[in-house]
């Protein structure tokens, strides 16, 4: 079993990975950095653009570009926080999936596959109240979940 941690790019994500990393080093346990990748974030920037700047007809251009970066962010973010785990010698790998946040969570949280699961208590938007995401999914994730502020 290993502990799974859940990275959006917030700096509270990366701040639970950090806790993992300890756990994982006193426990001996591996981590799974796992983010999910929305395409419906990407479409709703992409729309908000084109609004802005009066330009609906490149709307499609936008979202692709929005999309690379959004994947090219999360990768490095998860690259830095592996290579930490390295340094640390902890046992670690990424997982990217596509798809709604809420499902592939669960999913990949009550796999039976973790001891332990570590979240951000705030996400990217960095409001003061508790991520409506880990409202959605906090009592529906089987295995002990450790949220981090």
């Amino acid at each position: 079993m290993g502990i799974l941690v859940l990275v959006d790019g917030s700096k509270w994500s990366q701040k639970a990975a950090l806790h993992a990393i300890a756990i994982a080093k006193r426990k001996r346990d591996k981590i799974i950095l796992f983010s999910v990748l929305d395409r419906r974030e990407a479409k709703a920037l992409a729309f908000n653009i084109g609004m802005r700047i009066q330009n609906l007809k490149d709307m499609r251009k936008f979202e692709e570009e929005i999309w690379r970066e959004m994947k090219k962010s999360i990768k490095e973010i998860l690259t830095n926080l592996l290579e930490l785990c390295h340094e640390e010698g902890v046992n670690c790998s990424i997982r990217i999936v596509e798809g709604s946040a809420r499902d592939k969570i669960l999913e990949e949280a009550n796999s039976g596959k973790y001891s332990l699961v570590v979240m951000g208590a705030y996400g990217r938007s960095g409001k003061t109240r508790i991520g409506s995401l880990l409202e959605e999914v906090i009592g529906l994730i089987e295995p002990p979940v450790m949220v981090v502020r």
